[in-house]
């Protein structure tokens, strides 16, 4: 933790001249984007695997129709064809998980009163009247939503809700061109919970205001950046996957 906070407190004192007392907020935007950096090569990878397992789809369209009445042996046959074709389902998922480390520490270094054998000074630094320690139950105790500090968490909220209407809506037309042609209710239950899952999968961006809501302001901007950075990264990365010009 303490190594985080000294890149933290280095990047603060590099934006100072620039951010003056936001300093330490814009930092850790700063290092947000440098962690996405380094996540960055497993972002393409999960593209490439994504635009394999597209080419998958009718393939995996007939495995349901011939095993539509035997779950079991069609979850086999699926990961069986993945196998084969070494393409991994969960690779989608590495990006984040390796990203759950920083956002821990960050969370942990600006909940903890004290860093080393002294006071936790970051808990000084705000973003604007925010302290970037505190959360926003704390601002709406000082001045309701609509006071200095709660204005900062408003600002981040529709922040977040522009993000995350900009993936829904993303994520529902790629489906919409993933899904097989003729799939209806009547493919059995195993079908019945997937498309559960597909029409909630969508909406799992807003669940991200729930947790800017809870977690300190500075584990809330890294929450708020890095949604973005995905938002943008993944426009420009399935473009090219897809095979269509990127525009960025």
């Amino acid at each position: 933790m303490s190594v985080v906070a000294e890149v933290v407190e280095n990047f603060a004192d590099l934006l100072q001249p620039l951010f003056h007392g936001s300093a330490a907020a814009a930092a850790v935007v700063l290092f947000t984007a440098l962690v996405r950096l380094l996540v960055h090569p497993l972002s393409r990878a999960a593209a490439r695997g994504q635009k394999a397992g597209a080419a998958l789809r009718p393939r995996i369209a007939e495995l349901r129709e011939r095993h539509r009445d035997d779950p079991r042996k069609l979850q086999e046959a699926v990961l069986e064809l993945h196998a084969r074709e070494r393409v991994s389902p969960l690779g989608g998922c590495l990006p984040s998980l390796l990203q759950a480390p920083a956002f821990l520490l960050l969370y942990h270094l600006f909940s903890s009163s004290s860093l080393g054998d002294g006071p936790n000074g970051l808990l000084h630094h705000r973003l604007l009247a925010a302290p970037l320690g505190g959360r926003w139950a704390d601002a709406l105790g000082h001045g309701g939503p609509f006071g200095a500090q709660g204005l900062v968490y408003l600002a981040l909220f529709a922040l977040v809700g522009v993000v995350a209407t900009f993936s829904c809506r993303r994520t529902r037309r790629g489906m919409a061109a993933a899904a097989p042609a003729g799939a209806g209710p009547g493919a059995g239950p195993a079908a019945g919970a997937l498309g559960a899952v597909t029409r909630v999968t969508p909406f799992l961006p807003y669940f991200t205001l729930v947790t800017v809501a809870l977690v300190p302001l500075a584990a809330a901007l890294y929450v708020v950046t890095s949604a973005a950075w995905t938002a943008a990264e993944r426009a420009v990365l399935y473009r090219e996957a897809s095979g269509e010009p990127s525009r960025v």
